[in-house]
C-alpha cells in the first residue's frame, strides 16, 4: 500500500480526534468518511454543466468560478476515492500509525 496523501491523513486525523472509531471493521470507518466527503462535495460544489454567461459578471468570470468550483469538487472526490480504496489490512496499519502520532 502506498502512503496516504496529506489531505487524506488530515481528514482521518480530524475524524479520529472528533469521532473516535466505529465498532466493527476499521475499513468501514474509511468508507464512512469517504461517503461524508462525497456528500459534502455534492452539497457545496454540485456536479453541473458549465453555467451560461452571466449578464452581471460576463462569461469569462463565470467560467473561471465554475472551473475553480469543479477543481475543488474533483479534489474532494479524489480523497474519497483514496479512502474507499483502503482494505481492512491497510486500515489496521493506518489506524495504528494515526494512534501513534
Amino acid at each position: 500500500m502506498s502512503e496516504l496523501s496529506t489531505a487524506a491523513n488530515a481528514i482521518l486525523d480530524a475524524y479520529m480526534d472528533n469521532c473516535g472509531w466505529l465498532d466493527g471493521p476499521m475499513q468501514r470507518d474509511y468508507q464512512c468518511v469517504a461517503a461524508v466527503l462525497r456528500a459534502a462535495a455534492d452539497q457545496v460544489v454540485p456536479d453541473q454543466q458549465e453555467p451560461a454567461s452571466s449578464p452581471h459578471m460576463g462569461s469569462f468570470i463565470s467560467h473561471v468560478q465554475w472551473s475553480q468550483c469543479q477543481a475543488i469538487r474533483i479534489q474532494l472526490l479524489v480523497i474519497a476515492d483514496e479512502l474507499e480504496a483502503i482494505d481492512e489490512e491497510d486500515a489496521l496499519v493506518i489506524t495504528a500509525e494515526l494512534k501513534a502520532q
